[in-house]
């Protein structure tokens, strides 16, 4: 009976945006090929498997402690599967390098191997699902408040080493499943207080990256991210957006464009157009700001709506790629895969379903009274009768009854950890 009514539903929003000019099935197709590169942190409090694993710096912070963290590596497995089970599509999987699967052994961040990430790829297959990954510089003996941009030559090389050989196993990764490994690079690198070596810090910075990119790899594409500032260094930030954006810009690289890593006045979206005049790409690392904190669970708030529309009326699909990294301790952990994964495709939905070839015509024709009457009654039009009939499609739970499941799953499997 439910079934049937969504179904009708979907028929009503189907001949509606038909006036519009929008094709829903063509739109469903275009989110059927909508891939998020789920995160593996928000599993475990970004905690990793590494036996010497270090406290949290680099200004990440993770608030909370609801029970049924991941503790080890077949646990977070699970909730990935779980996760993805409850999310329509089909969806990659991205990792930090402190996720190795170390078999208890002590792996120094200069000595990781493919051999580390062999499980994962093993299991990436049996499970058909894409991995990227992630150079990991924080909650380390050596991370201080510089890594890949410290003077000390010591320190930087082995940051150089350890990124050097992230992008050995992100090709591997890459070959393995016959589709090119994304992997970002992010370091936390920055002061406290105030400096006066800004152009030391950049020029070793960027010393250190010419190295590591210096040798082309075939399956893997490389991007780099940048931040206004993090917890603990507040007053100075090397990898600044400026620096990442020139850097990606004079080397024709992927740019990483993280939600939360901007001024809460600034708006992320209006960054796709600027950048992509100058990039080939970018990446996506879709979260939450909220004050001081950049990874807040995302959901459909006005920024990430923002950003999305943004794509599609750029016409950009083919040339940006789209991560979640948001990590929240405070509440059930699948919950906020489920929340977040859901939240971005509806965002993407949202945006196909505008009638930007109509609207275009009326905004370059002066016409700004229909251009916003468009745009507003767009916000209450029925795409969420068009979502309802994805999650059908693709066989998961419709709208709220993700919440029994995920119950069900924290009352016999997280709540006994």
């Amino acid at each position: 009976m439910k079934e049937t009514r969504i179904h009708q539903a979907y028929e009503i929003a189907r001949e509606r945006y038909a006036e519009l000019g929008i094709d829903t099935e063509k739109v469903l197709e275009q989110l059927q090929n909508f891939h998020l590169s789920m995160h593996c942190w928000q599993a475990d409090d970004v905690k990793g498997f590494e036996l010497q694993a270090g406290a949290l710096d680099g200004g990440i912070a993770v608030t909370g402690n609801y029970p049924g963290a991941a503790r080890n590596i077949d646990e977070l497995r699970a909730d990935i599967l779980k996760a993805k089970s409850l999310i329509p599509g089909s969806h990659r999987l991205n990792l930090h390098e402190i996720y190795g699967d170390f078999q208890g052994k002590v792996v120094d961040r200069d000595e990781v191997g493919v051999e580390h990430f062999q499980s994962w790829i093993d299991w990436a297959k049996e499970n058909d699902t894409f991995l990227d990954f992630n150079s990991t510089s924080f909650a380390h003996p050596k991370s201080g408040n510089l890594s890949l941009a410290n003077p000390d030559e010591s320190i930087r090389s082995f940051w150089v080493e350890h990124t050097r050989r992230c992008r050995d196993i992100a090709d591997a990764m890459g070959k393995a499943q016959n589709d090119p490994c994304i992997m970002n690079v992010w370091v936390h690198d920055g002061c406290k207080d105030v400096s006066v070596n800004h152009m030391l810090y950049r020029e070793t910075l960027k010393k250190s990256l010419d190295e590591i990119f210096a040798e082309k790899k075939e399956w893997m594409k490389d991007c780099i991210e940048g931040k206004v500032f993090g917890m603990g260094l507040e007053s100075f930030t090397v990898g600044s957006h400026d620096f990442y954006t020139a850097y990606a810009a004079k080397n024709n690289m992927m740019l990483t464009i993280d939600t939360g890593h901007y001024h809460p006045t600034e708006v992320p979206g209006d960054k796709v157009s600027a950048v992509l005049q100058f990039v080939p790409e970018l990446m996506l690392h879709v979260s939450r700001p909220v004050r001081w904190d950049s990874d807040h669970v995302t959901i459909m708030d006005d920024n990430t709506q923002e950003l999305f529309a943004e794509i599609v009326r750029a016409g950009a699909l083919e040339r940006v790629h789209y991560g979640l990294d948001f990590f929240d301790g405070s509440i059930n952990r699948i919950g906020a895969y489920v929340i977040g994964s859901r939240s971005a495709q509806k965002c993407m939905l949202k945006a196909l379903l505008e009638p930007r070839e109509l609207i275009s015509k009326h905004e370059l024709a002066g016409e700004t009274f229909e251009v916003l009457q468009l745009i507003e009654e767009g916000k209450t039009m029925p795409w969420n009768a068009v979502y309802d009939e994805f999650c059908v499609r693709n066989g998961v739970p419709v709208g709220n009854d993700v919440i029994a499941i995920i119950k069900e799953y924290e009352k016999n499997i997280l709540s006994i950890r």
